[in-house]
């Protein structure tokens, strides 16, 4: 598969370019520069507009075979040099980096950069002034330039990214750790809970309310009154999700799912993605032998296509509540041995047709405590 280049790279090229064009008088083109991966970019520069004491052009953004939502976007560097007659002031070059119309500010702490500042992360902007110092150490310009990064369509870019629950304003931010983005990147998603988590505990919480997806935020919402800003989804990462939460130093996990996720996690499955693993019906049927129902009912139970389906069929024989309770004991028990005591759980486990199947002492109060 295709790999990409990330937001930040587009900024270095970009920056690299202009910056060029503004101290040489010449105009590019085309720009290269080596990622944190060290892997070369060539990029194709559009967008070039070069006036008196500035220059800014873009890059435009590809994500590869990833499914980036910034694909296609036009990373913009617009560098700016001091004043006249300022640069004496300097022995050596200065890059000041900020961000312009489309890339976000940071409103919320937690984040890679200070509340206040341009979300371009610490990489990117690694990455930016080492691509400008060459040029003005090919240059022998010893000024200071001011390197303004923008997106022209981020804001509305940023409506389908995490920057909203993130408290990141205006626009999207500059990401990127080596430079290239690789296809439907686990890393990314795992990345952006770290993140998510991260900042919640800077809020100064001690309890990590966790979702594997949208409808047990819903949930949350609907059942307990739970304000969503303070939640994190976590997808199929429960594992990973556990061990960045003890890691980051949280008193409790409170674990919100469907059944037809969390079940999963009751036979010891920490990456609940189809493809990692299912047992969904094998842990069901185990789990309602064990309430009391018969060999007919479990092998019932195995040719069921969904959990809700099973669900129904336990209920029939008076064995639900028994049964969704030997489910919890098991998703605690495997969540306690992932955690080895470093952290409390409580969790929620929920179905569409029956809503609260079963759920842990403490969990109601917890979403009242918080």
């Amino acid at each position: 598969m295709k790999k990409g280049f990330t937001t930040g790279s587009c900024s270095a090229a970009a920056a690299k370019a202009a910056a060029y064009m503004l101290l040489s008088g010449k105009e590019k083109n085309q720009i290269e520069i080596e990622t944190p991966a060290g892997v070369m970019f060539k990029a194709e520069l559009v967008d070039i507009v070069r006036d008196e004491g500035s220059v800014s052009c873009a890059v435009i953004k590809d994500g590869g075979d990833d499914p980036d939502v910034t694909t296609g976007a036009h990373v913009k560097a617009t560098v700016t040099v001091r004043a006249e007659g300022e640069e004496d002031a300097f022995l050596e070059p200065v890059i000041e980096i900020d961000g312009g119309k489309g890339v976000g500010r940071v409103t919320l702490p937690g984040l890679d950069q200070p509340v206040g500042n341009a979300a371009i992360n610490s990489v990117p902007r690694s990455m930016i002034e080492k691509e400008v110092l060459e040029v003005c150490h090919l240059l022998d310009f010893k000024g200071k330039l001011l390197v303004e990064i923008s997106v022209p369509e981020g804001e509305k870019i940023a409506e389908h990214t995490f920057n909203p629950r993130l408290g990141i304003t205006g626009g999207i931010s500059i990401l990127g750790t080596t430079g290239i983005v690789e296809p439907m990147s686990n890393k990314a998603l795992v990345d952006t809970i770290r993140v998510e988590l991260n900042q919640k505990k800077s809020l100064g919480n001690n309890i990590a309310f966790v979702s594997p997806g949208n409808y047990g935020l819903k949930f949350m919402k609907e059942q307990f009154d739970y304000d969503l800003d303070k939640s994190v989804k976590c997808s199929n990462f429960i594992g990973e999700t556990v061990d960045m939460a003890c890691e980051l130093g949280f008193e409790t996990m409170v674990l919100t799912g469907h059944i037809g996720k969390l079940v999963k996690v009751a036979g010891g499955i920490m990456n609940t993605h189809s493809h990692e693993a299912d047992a969904r019906m094998e842990i069901l049927s185990s789990c309602a032998l064990r309430a009391g129902a018969d060999a007919d009912i479990a092998r019932a139970v195995l040719e069921c296509l969904n959990t809700e389906e099973a669900l129904r069929m336990i209920k029939e024989k008076g064995l639900l509540e028994e049964t969704m309770k030997i489910v919890l004991e098991k998703i605690i028990f495997y969540l306690n041995f992932r955690a080895q005591g470093r952290i409390k759980f409580e969790c929620v486990l929920y179905s569409n047709e029956f809503g609260i199947l079963a759920e842990t002492e403490g969990a109601g109060e917890a979403f009242k405590r918080s």
